[in-house]
Order: C-alpha cells, then structure tokens, then sequence
C-alpha cells in the first residue's frame, strides 16, 4: 500500500489560509466528509482532537501528521494540507508547520496505521523533499511530487 493510493488531489488543500492549529486539523478534517471510507466525520474529528491533546503531533521541521483511530472510518482516509503561511503547531522543536498530513484509520488497524505514520515521516524527514512540496503550484502538482518521491520506496 501506497500514500499516493489512499489520497487523491481533491484531497489536497493547497495554499491553505489558515491562522492556527485547530483551523488546520479542522479543514483537514472537512476536506475528507463525503470520502467513500468515512461513515461519521464527527467521530474522526473526535479521534484526531484527542490524539492531539495527549502530545502534539507537530514533529518538527515544519511538518506535522495530526492522526486517529476510531470507527468513524472502514479503512483509511487521508488528507494533506500545504499552509499559506506558517503557523504554530506545539512542534517538538519549536518550529512553525506549513505541511501537514492528515492520517484517519479504522481503530481495528493499528499496524497499518503506525506503517503509515512512519512512511509519512520518513518521507517529509528529507528537507529537499519538503522545499520542492512548499515550492508546488497546485494540489494535482504536490500530488505529482508525491507519487514521484513515494515510487522510490517499496510498498508496505
């Protein structure tokens, strides 16, 4: 399984205007009501939110990956976000988040979920990779960027 096959561009909110954190995860959030894998966009909201709380889920270098798990979902959804400006994320190192992957997964899915957290981060752990995303023109591009970069890596 592949980022690239859970995720599809009108998933993708590219230059989005956001001031904070929370309008973040929430248009995150929104951009996957109606996903074919999402039976209760409420429970997802809920699932994220309180993941968040426990530790923020901005792991640095300008990137975070808010997630969940409940049973607001059959599979997995994912959304990806490419912030306007900067925001403040609670980062590990202290640092504003302008990209951010928004991971939901089936509570029954907890290995799927934690392969997935850990090919997103090493994925956006290469700062070459994250300045070509924030250099992109539009969702279909970072889309593109993405598939490219993720094509080098063996499936999970």
């Amino acid at each position: 399984m592949k980022l690239t096959s859970l995720l599809q561009a009108h998933h993708i909110l590219h230059h989005l205007d956001v001031t904070d954190k929370t309008d973040a995860i929430n248009a995150l959030i929104q951009v996957l009501d109606g996903h074919p894998v999402v039976t209760d966009i409420e429970k997802v909201r809920l699932s994220v939110f309180e993941r968040e709380k426990q530790m923020s889920t901005g792991v640095g270098k300008g990137f975070a990956i808010p997630h969940g798990k409940s049973d607001g979902v059959t599979d997995i959804a994912i959304s990806l976000a490419l912030l306007k400006t900067p925001i403040d994320f609670q980062s590990l190192d202290g640092e504003p988040v302008r990209l951010i992957v928004l991971l939901a997964a089936r509570d029954t899915m907890v290995n799927m979920h934690i392969k997935l957290l850990s090919r997103i981060s090493r994925l956006m752990n290469k700062d070459e990779f994250r300045h070509k995303l924030q250099l992109s023109e539009s969702a279909d591009d970072l889309y593109k960027l993405l598939r490219e970069e993720e094509d080098q890596y063996p499936e999970i």
